[in-house]
């Protein structure tokens, strides 16, 4: 498309997305960005009426921020923060395309300024043995099982999001060099190392079962694939973690999510290098691992308490 010729805010958007196409975004984050900067559009034009980019105005953001704040679910609950972030951040990055190519102002995506996270410690979090227990649990003496297990050992290991882990694709993982390639948030790549043992039973389910598995189409290149035949989508994906969490009976409720908290523990516990943690999680800066480091000092506080001699006198 010849942005030359490009008029209101919708077209730029359809311009903004062909770019991001030329940069390889891979289709799952072009639709993101589609969907949260039209919902930005629909509202702009529906409480201001405002359709092109010479007409938008930082008071327009300003109450952007404020819809955003104050929007409630048909549940009746406030987004959360990491929503909330996750719109902002989108709409930033099509905002600054607008910038750099002169139809708005370049101090307008600085306009939209994201909430702060708050520093709680975090929350659904499983400790090795019971994680292991888990694992255990699995059985592997069916085709599904094995994908399973596969799934969870790489999801343990690695810290991979629940988008990242169905995201992947046969060529992303490496079994000779132990590694899988993925695609973070913002469509950016990194290369995570296997653990041994995950290694194993990715290669199980690679090797002895993906060959055989019934698939729709004979040219899909997703490693994961569904009981329908298809690339496995996060419902069935959390479908499949509950199944086998819930018949444990642990005293937390375990999502996808929580095998990447875990992991991120178990390393911060073990003394690893914060910013290999970063780059291994995919996270912009060390901010995002601060609740982690709390929690260290949480256990590190126990075990003083428990193993220090001035803990133990009485008076």
């Amino acid at each position: 498309m010849d942005d030359a010729n490009v008029t209101t805010l919708r077209d730029l958007l359809d311009a903004f997305l062909v770019h991001g196409r030329t940069r390889n975004f891979r289709a799952r984050t072009m639709d993101s960005y589609r969907a949260e900067c039209a919902r930005f559009l629909d509202w702009l034009e529906a409480r201001h009426g405002v359709a092109t980019a010479d007409r938008l105005r930082r008071s327009q953001l300003d109450a952007w921020l404020r819809h955003l704040a104050e929007h409630r679910t048909s549940r009746g609950l406030p987004l959360t923060v990491k929503t909330i972030r996750m719109r902002i951040a989108v709409l930033r990055t099509f905002l600054k395309y607008l910038a750099v190519r002169g139809y708005i102002l370049g101090s307008l995506p600085d306009a939209l300024v994201a909430p702060r996270e708050p520093q709680t410690l975090p929350m659904s979090v499983l400790t090795h043995a019971q994680v292991k227990k888990l694992l255990g649990s699995v059985r592997t003496d069916t085709p599904q099982g094995v994908r399973d297990r596969a799934i969870l050992e790489l999801l343990y290991t690695s810290g991979m999001r629940a988008a990242e882990i169905i995201g992947l694709d046969l060529a992303d993982v490496d079994l000779h060099a132990g590694t899988a390639k993925v695609e973070g948030k913002g469509g950016k790549e990194r290369v995570v190392p296997i653990g041994r043992s995950a290694l194993r039973w990715v290669e199980s389910y690679i090797q002895g079962v993906r060959p055989f598995a019934t698939i729709d189409e004979p040219d899909e290149q997703a490693l994961f694939i569904s009981y329908q035949g298809t690339r496995l989508k996060y419902s069935g994906l959390r479908r499949m973690v509950h199944v086998h969490a819930d018949r444990l009976g642990f005293d937390v409720t375990v999502s996808p999510h929580t095998f990447r908290r875990s992991c991120t523990t178990e390393l911060i516990r073990g003394g690893a290098n914060m910013y290999h943690v970063k780059e291994l999680l995919g996270h912009e800066s060390l901010e995002m691992l601060k609740p982690y480091t709390k929690l260290t000092i949480q256990d590190l506080k126990k075990t003083h308490e428990r193993t220090h001699p001035r803990e133990r006198d009485e008076g």
